[in-house]
């Protein structure tokens, strides 16, 4: 991808899918935008935080490691977008963030609810947009 369309991507689109993730994943959770930098380094939104604290006596279990998660698209994903159609389909994966979250939790050992992992760092790459 380009230089422009990755532009383009953190301007129009990316602000909104960090207002969602950001709503899903509630308080204390950091959500931001790490730039394009080039083709081996695309745009990534990264999801971080430190474990939830303890509430009362309830002892929470999680994973040892913080949350630290980093999301790519896939290019071609993205041209996509900015084709005919491709803000219908943009509204359609926002309507699905959430539940896209709670199955990339599973399938790569994430708890947002205790914001911790079992990874150091976990890269969930080459997403679509498919709601």
């Amino acid at each position: 991808m380009n230089r422009e369309r990755a532009l383009r991507f953190e301007s129009e689109f990316m602000p909104r899918i960090v207002e969602r993730v950001t709503r899903v994943v509630d308080h204390g959770v950091r959500v931001e935008i790490l730039p394009y930098d080039s083709p081996a380094v695309p745009t990534r939104l990264h999801v971080s935080a430190g474990p939830a604290p303890w509430e009362g006596d309830e002892h929470r279990r999680g994973y040892p490691c913080p949350l630290n998660v980093f999301l790519t698209w896939d290019d071609e994903e993205i041209e996509r977008l900015m084709a005919p159609g491709g803000e219908a389909r943009f509204l359609r994966y926002l309507d699905a963030i959430g539940a896209k979250l709670d199955a990339w939790q599973g399938a790569r050992d994430v708890d947002l609810a205790t914001r911790t992992q079992a990874e150091p760092m976990v890269l969930f790459g080459g997403l679509d947009f498919e709601a």
